[in-house]
């Protein structure tokens, strides 16, 4: 937050609490005409249920002033006003980095104990696969679900399709520096009659029903516009994260609408690197638990 902000809050801040200070003040001041103390007020309920004019009691009064005096403090002290850190020096940041440097130091060593073992190896470690699902369900399973069986647009990391390649090495990879993938559209540059007959020739590569003969001229259009990224057999290029289409797994959607709105507008995916967060030691075993929950045979 820029100081200028930091500084309206600080100023609302001090506001608020005045503005509270005179409300009790002027709630606790007898006003113009009102009955005296214990006397009724003129107010009646149900015929002779009466209304008294009595004070707040002088513990709740005080408990009021005590609540200011109370948030002056605190916001003094944890640098509640404006963009300091306060009398105390205290900041969230700090905090944060100080509870990441304890739990550093207490955990470290069992990630660096795992990070000596190789990936392979350790997909099939016992302790190694606990410890990898507990970090999967922290920090992957917003996205890939808890079973890590995906969901549209989000991939499946249980079977043996990986549009950037399911080594063991591609995985740490990827998680550690994110992966970039982008289909581009070309709903602006195909006529309809080529775009219909390129879905029909893209059903046809992994044997769904189709019709032949709008394939057979789509497979003319795929070579000039999609060959370049899928390769000319459609069976997709890791470099470049183009999926295998001559299967028949689809992240996007595999009816036919789909493909035409992929094949049209394009995609855009982003799977964001995780190095600097979780540090690779970590990385090293959350990928061995993704490396083993698929058949690597």
């Amino acid at each position: 937050m820029s100081t200028f902000w930091s500084n309206i809050v600080a100023v609302v801040i001090l506001l608020n609490i005045v503005g509270c200070y005179l409300l009790i003040r002027w709630v606790a001041k007898p006003t113009k005409g009102e009955s005296n103390h214990g006397e009724p007020t003129g107010h009646k309920w149900d015929g002779d249920l009466e209304e008294l004019n009595n004070p707040m009691p002088r513990w709740w009064l005080m408990m009021f002033y005590m609540s200011i005096i109370f948030a002056l403090v605190y916001l003094s002290f944890y640098g509640g006003f404006s963009d300091n850190k306060g009398l105390g020096n205290w900041s969230s940041a700090q905090e944060y980095q100080d509870e990441v440097a304890l739990a550093e130091k207490n955990y470290g060593p069992i990630f660096s104990k795992f990070a000596a073992t190789p990936i392979e190896e350790l997909a099939k470690d016992e302790d190694g696969k606990r410890a990898g699902q507990r970090l999967f369900v922290t920090y992957c399973a917003q996205c890939h679900g808890s079973d890590a069986g995906g969901a549209r647009g989000f991939p499946n990391l249980t079977d043996n399709d990986w549009n950037w390649g399911g080594s063991a090495a591609e995985i740490e990879q990827t998680i550690l520096h994110g992966r970039t993938g982008v289909m581009a559209a070309w709903g602006a540059t195909l006529k309809p009659d080529q775009l219909n007959h390129v879905v029909e020739y893209v059903l046809s590569l992994s044997g769904r029903k189709h019709i032949a003969t709008d394939a057979e001229r789509g497979s003319k259009v795929f070579a000039t516009f999609c060959a370049a990224c899928h390769t000319a057999e459609g069976t997709g290029n890791k470099l470049f994260g183009a999926p295998n289409l001559t299967d028949n797994i689809w992240l996007h959607g595999a009816s036919k609408s789909s493909i035409i709105k992929t094949i049209t507008d394009g995609r855009m995916g982003q799977m964001p690197a995780h190095k600097e967060f979780l540090g690779e030691d970590k990385v090293h075993l959350l990928a061995a638990y993704i490396y083993g929950l698929r058949d690597n045979k």
